[in-house]
């Protein structure tokens, strides 16, 4: 019942993925992410797969029993990205190498798993949760993104995270992926099914300029389910046993060949 009070403790929580439809709509509300996204890849097609490559790589970078597969991760994402540049529908050029859109990505990782921490589990003491601020910079650094572009604290974080959301470009091109994401049509039907939910925790979960820029409003009734929804999770979830709630990590661990058991910590 315990709350995660380290980077490698709440990425093994299957509950961080609530925030994953809000990681990647604030990626590709990023202009030259969405430009990448949106000529190079079809994960709307397969948004399954999408979410086991982020997750391995996630997983790579930051458990300690991961640390045999982390290079050959980073490889993987490395060599998928390295295609993946041009210049978008509006002149602009983008490029997956860039330090400055790896440090986005980065930043919505960090920033979503932290939002669903403190939604499930309220307020964690500040020095754990520099401490986890400060470890979460692995998630950019490990493409080689400079350290020193991560803001120095968290203070700093969030002045720089508020800055860069009211310069957002949310393209035409965003918007078409996430009605595409939600749409589903080429998921699997159980997929599908969870989709209205998964768009409710997205909206909910999302700033209230990205939310309104991609069309994914929430009406009084639907903001009223969302907390609802919430307040279940916070019941419930914590009480799970640890085997149930980090069943995700260790189904990714499996997949890249990491046989070690996984921790608490």
């Amino acid at each position: 019942m315990s709350a995660p009070v380290t980077l490698s403790a709440l990425a093994r929580e299957g509950a961080v993925l609530a925030g994953a439809g809000a990681a990647i709509l604030l990626q590709v509300a990023h202009r030259p992410v969405a430009a990448g996204v949106d000529r190079h890849s079809d994960f709307t097609r397969d948004p399954m797969a999408r979410l086991v490559h982020t997750l391995q790589y996630v997983y790579a970078v930051s458990l300690p029993e991961a640390e045999s597969v982390r290079e050959r991760v980073a490889g993987w994402v490395e060599r998928a990205h390295a295609p993946v540049r041009g210049v978008d529908a509006g002149g602009a050029r983008y490029s997956a190498a860039d330090p400055e859109a790896q440090l986005w990505v980065a930043a919505t990782l960090y920033w979503a798993a932290e939002r669903v921490r403190g939604r499930m589990w309220g307020v964690l003491d500040p020095g754990a949760a520099e401490e986890m601020y400060q470890d979460s910079a692995v998630l950019g650094t490990a493409l080689g993104m400079p350290r020193e572009l991560w803001p120095v604290d968290r203070a700093a974080f969030e002045r720089w995270w508020q800055q860069r959301l009211g310069e957002l470009e949310v393209t035409d091109a965003a918007r078409a992926i996430a009605r595409e994401l939600f749409a589903a049509e080429h998921a699997p039907v159980w997929m599908r099914t969870l989709m209205p939910l998964a768009r409710m925790l997205t909206a909910g979960m999302l700033p209230t300029g990205v939310r309104s820029e991609l069309g994914l409003e929430l009406d009084v009734a639907g903001s009223v389910w969302d907390e609802r929804l919430w307040s279940v999770l916070r019941a419930v979830y914590p009480r799970l046993p640890h085997v149930m709630r980090q069943a995700p990590s260790r189904w990714i661990l499996r997949s890249l060949g990491v046989r070690g058991r996984s921790t608490c910590r």
